[in-house]
């Protein structure tokens, strides 16, 4: 088992990971040619071994250069986007068995990391999908990845929104966001004005962490899928064994 890359980032029941919606569009958000040389030469193309086999990603694994090098040698700091996080697999496989939920919509993925969310609603037949990342490298990724499922360039957001204005989308989505209990809170109140601005569709994807379980959110959720996950991502997430797609309705 890995001891470096492994260890580091799987533990998001420690409030490390910071990544919101930003406020800005991006339309074309790809950046330079060196940085996607150098997520390309530090990841590997993965298209099996998770809940949605038709997506191909670009993600860490053991035998990328780095995966078990110490955090600080790393080429990127705190690279989460290149895991496909349980949660987000329940919401992609969710929104790829359910193409209805997405078709003709305008989606917010929120938090994307590696973009599946994205990819699966545009896979659905969305009409306007934006991939949101406060770091920039995420949002490098998911354009890479988005490329690699031969589809059109994402449109992208690099700022902060959570507590702004609600923008008119009709479909949210959140995987694996509910680490921290401060986030959770803000999101909590953030997604509450959207709903009861523009009446958007929120659909959250978590497998069970502990801060999700326990935050006073989870009354005002509605369960629609649990997928059972693969015996490998149960491994690598502590032992969780499945994931799970919430529809959130606040009173």
């Amino acid at each position: 088992m890995n001891r470096g890359l492994f260890v580091c980032l799987r533990s998001r029941d420690a409030p490390l990971r910071k990544l919101f919606c930003p406020r800005r569009y991006t339309h074309d958000c790809r950046s330079d040619r060196d940085l996607k040389r150098v997520i390309t030469e530090n990841t590997e193309i993965v298209r099996d071994g998770n809940l949605t086999p038709e997506i191909s990603l670009r993600l860490f694994t053991a035998k990328c250069r780095f995966w078990t090098e110490r955090p600080e040698l790393w080429p990127f700091p705190d690279p989460f986007w290149a895991i496909y996080w349980p949660g987000g697999q329940a919401l992609a496989r969710y929104l790829l068995n359910n193409p209805e939920i997405s078709a003709g919509k305008r989606v917010l993925d929120l938090g994307c990391g590696c973009g599946a969310s994205a990819i699966a609603a545009k896979l659905s037949g969305a009409a306007h999908v934006v991939a949101n990342d406060i770091d920039a490298i995420a949002v490098t990724a998911a354009q890479i990845n988005c490329e690699l499922n031969d589809l059109e360039p994402l449109s992208c957001l690099t700022e902060n929104i959570i507590g702004s204005e609600p923008e008119n989308w009709d479909l949210i989505l959140l995987g694996d966001m509910f680490y921290d209990e401060t986030l959770a809170n803000d999101l909590h109140n953030w997604l509450r004005a959207c709903v009861r601005i523009h009446r958007t569709q929120i659909l959250i994807g978590d497998p069970g962490r502990a801060q999700f379980e326990s935050h006073s959110i989870k009354k005002l959720l509605h369960q629609l899928a649990q997928f059972e996950l693969q015996d490998s991502i149960k491994e690598e997430n502590y032992g969780l064994t499945s994931s799970t797609v919430w529809l959130y309705q606040p009173d």
